[in-house]
């Protein structure tokens, strides 16, 4: 049985469902995951696990800084031990972009560090309009007007496809 630790930065939530999604497969295999948020002291519990996931959630073209910081102060554990990453993206609604190879946030994650998780995944996010704040809506309705995603300023639409998000829980476990 493998330890797992989960660390994730999220904005909305989208994020951490999906990380508590991770967490059930991880267990109905027969491991221990523990969730801990980027922002949350995840560096002090490190080193008591066999393995670790970083999720990352996009908001206006980017991973928080955390995630990138995190990273670096702990290159050296996350390179000794079986590492995963994730991103959430809208962009990854689209089939030609729910790709690690083709969605554009991989990319960018894979120019801004060196690390190489030995599994890489992307997710489609969320999009909740009644949460946001006015600015916060009018900018991603901007966005999903340009790329043909809802603008409805009342729609909630979730993108995220669940099955893939157990795959990706059960390569976890392989690895």
């Amino acid at each position: 049985m493998a330890s797992i630790l989960i660390v994730y930065s999220t904005v909305d939530g989208q994020t951490l469902k999906i990380c508590g999604r991770l967490q059930q497969v991880i267990a109905q295999q027969g491991h221990q995951a523990a969730l801990v948020a980027v922002d949350g002291q995840p560096d002090e519990v490190l080193a008591k696990f066999d393995k670790v996931v970083i999720g990352a959630s996009i908001r206006y073209g980017k991973h928080r800084p955390q995630v990138y910081d995190f990273i670096e102060r702990n290159r050296q554990a996350l390179e000794s031990r079986p590492s995963a990453f994730f991103s959430v993206n809208v962009v990854a609604r689209k089939p030609e972009k729910n790709r690690p190879e083709t969605n554009p946030y991989i990319r960018q994650f894979r120019k801004i560090t060196s690390w190489r998780p030995r599994e890489v995944g992307v997710f489609a996010g969320k999009i909740n309009y009644p949460i946001y704040g006015f600015r916060d809506r009018q900018i991603i309705r901007l966005i999903m007007w340009l790329t043909k995603g809802p603008t409805d300023p009342h729609a909630v639409v979730e993108f995220t496809d669940w099955d893939e998000v157990e795959v990706f829980g059960r390569r976890i476990c392989a690895m």
